[in-house]
């Protein structure tokens, strides 16, 4: 017997304890992942908006440069050029500043210790790296669906000023470069019929009044299913009016080749000018929410729709980039600064960075090339970017 009646010889023998409650381990963890993600967040925040006031300046300095010999363009109009381009400039340099601002917010709570004290207080670092990775694919998908709508309507008005006062260029006939050819269902003559149009378009200044869109020097082929010829038609200009193309003075030319009279002929088409014109731009000028009904219309009309699928594709692929950036930057400066190297390591993460951006860039030209799947080139950055932290964030949590 021991001390005190107990059993157990010389030594008294405890009674087992009971198990203690998880409560505020949890709470401080979830207290820690919250106050890690509000350091993140605020860190990407000053980072976007230094790096887009940075990208803005620059912007603002060449269009100046560009506007020099231009009388009609102000300085206030190229202000406003590029007021309208920072959404977009924003949108672009959105995964760099989630990479850098993770690099720095990660790398000041390592050299204050609070990461360290976290961890030995036993808080997994998947723990409080799952409230940063939340905050960027939040600004991931923020900038999909809100700032994408708001990017793109900018961006057209700031294309169509820089067209119209700095490069003395504007409407269908600059972009089309000559003959505009255009291909659309006909079924006039065939249910599954096709109709080609080709045509010079006519200046902004030139249409008459109530025409927004007009071909002069028009000729028309009407195909079958299995494009077989039906028909040919010669005409000198054609009005694109609503729901319909009203081709007066059209001479048609039969399967024996021997023309009919000059007859008015109005074929019907789901085409409009701002859909003419939205083929020839840049798909960034387009919504993200508009982006799937134009691409369907853009194949019906016989336009290659490949550059808006990788669009597309591209701004689905934002949040899951925005959060391998993040994860990124915190595997590459989470080190702690006793072991040294904490350069090379930021380093180390800004050259992943790059190389992130290097093959988002050579997928993209793959994909419009058509050399690769569109889905393929549009997710391949993103993947890749979860791929690159993955051996550094696994190193640091083994210790």
């Amino acid at each position: 017997w021991g001390r005190g009646g107990r059993p157990g010889g010389g030594r008294g023998v405890r009674a087992p304890r009971a198990p203690r409650r998880s409560g505020g381990a949890v709470t401080f963890a979830r207290t820690l992942m919250i106050y890690v993600a509000r350091r993140f967040a605020a860190m990407t925040v000053a980072m976007l908006a230094a790096l887009a006031g940075l990208v803005a300046l620059f912007d603002l300095i060449e269009l100046l440069r560009r506007a020099a010999t231009r009388q009609d363009a102000t300085c206030g109009l190229v202000t406003q050029i590029a007021a309208l381009r920072l959404p977009f400039v924003a949108m672009q340099i959105l995964p760099f500043a989630i990479l850098l601002g993770g690099i720095i917010a990660f790398w000041r709570l390592t050299r204050s210790s609070e990461l360290v004290v976290a961890r030995a207080a036993g808080v997994s670092a998947w723990g409080f790296l799952a409230g940063p990775v939340a905050v960027a694919v939040m600004f991931g998908a923020l900038a999909t669906a809100a700032i994408s709508p708001l990017s793109s309507a900018m961006l057209a008005r700031a294309e169509r000023l820089d067209a119209q006062f700095l490069r003395n260029t504007s409407g269908i006939s600059a972009l089309a470069g000559g003959r505009l050819w255009l291909r659309q269902a006909d079924p006039g003559l065939d249910p599954r019929g096709v109709a080609i149009l080709s045509g010079r378009p006519v200046g902004a200044r030139e249409l008459n009044a109530g025409e927004a869109f007009r071909l002069s020097d028009v000729s028309l082929w009407r195909l079958s299913a299995d494009d077989r010829p039906l028909s040919r038609l010669e005409a000198p200009s054609a009005v694109l009016a609503p729901g319909r193309w009203i081709i007066a003075d059209a001479v048609a030319f039969g399967a024996d080749r021997m023309p009919a009279p000059a007859q008015r002929i109005e074929l019907p088409t789901d085409l409009t000018p701002a859909r003419i014109q939205d083929s020839f731009a840049s798909p960034d000028t387009l919504s993200f929410w508009a982006l799937p009904d134009f691409i369907e219309v853009l194949e019906q009309a016989g336009f290659s729709a490949v550059r808006h699928r990788l669009h597309f594709q591209s701004l689905l692929a934002l949040p899951l980039l925005a959060a391998a950036m993040a994860l990124l930057a915190a595997g590459f400066s989470m080190r702690s600064a006793r072991r040294g190297g904490v350069a090379q390591m930021i380093g180390g993460g800004v050259a992943a960075g790059f190389a992130l951006f290097v093959i988002d860039k050579i997928t993209g030209e793959f994909g419009e090339a058509g050399t690769l799947p569109v889905v393929f080139a549009a997710w391949a950055p993103a993947g890749a970017g979860f791929l690159l932290p993955t051996p550094p964030a696994l190193h640091l949590e083994d210790g």
